[in-house]
């Protein structure tokens, strides 16, 4: 499956797919499933790399293993739940806040946190899969 067009062309999908894993992480903000089918697609962006150009060079550009991003984003998840229960309210309760930026508010809130956490958790969770899978049955 590593043709040259294949080869070439890998590293430019695999990049437009993580802006578009991106744009659904922050469009899915407000909505539901903006971290898990943006992670999906990351992660999908991360095996076509892996199939055009082998997998040690993607665990090279990983920098740290897989299961590494889906536990830093476990613990963000769950401390973006926890966060509310520290100021008061119920677990999982969403706060905001509107700190001043670029001329204007900006809208942070812990569900956003809770979304990245569940965008590295499935980053991770599938990339650590599909590697071992493309390392074992390849060749």
């Amino acid at each position: 499956m590593r043709t040259v067009i294949f080869r070439v062309s890998a590293p430019y999908l695999t990049s437009l797919m993580f802006l578009f894993s991106l744009f659904v992480l922050l469009r899915g903000h407000n909505e539901p499933g903006g971290g898990f089918i943006g992670g999906l697609i990351a992660a999908s962006a991360i095996a076509v790399y892996g199939m055009a150009v082998g997998v040690e060079a993607v665990r090279r550009s990983l920098y740290f293993h897989p299961i590494v991003y889906a536990a830093f984003g476990l613990a963000m998840a769950v401390l973006s739940g926890a966060a509310s229960v520290f100021a008061g309210f119920q677990f999982m309760t969403g706060l905001w806040a509107f700190p001043q930026a670029l001329g204007g508010d900006v809208p942070i809130s812990s569900t956003l946190f809770f979304d990245i956490g569940v965008y590295l958790v499935i980053v991770g969770a599938i990339c650590a899969i599909a590697l071992s899978l493309e390392e074992r049955y390849s060749d």
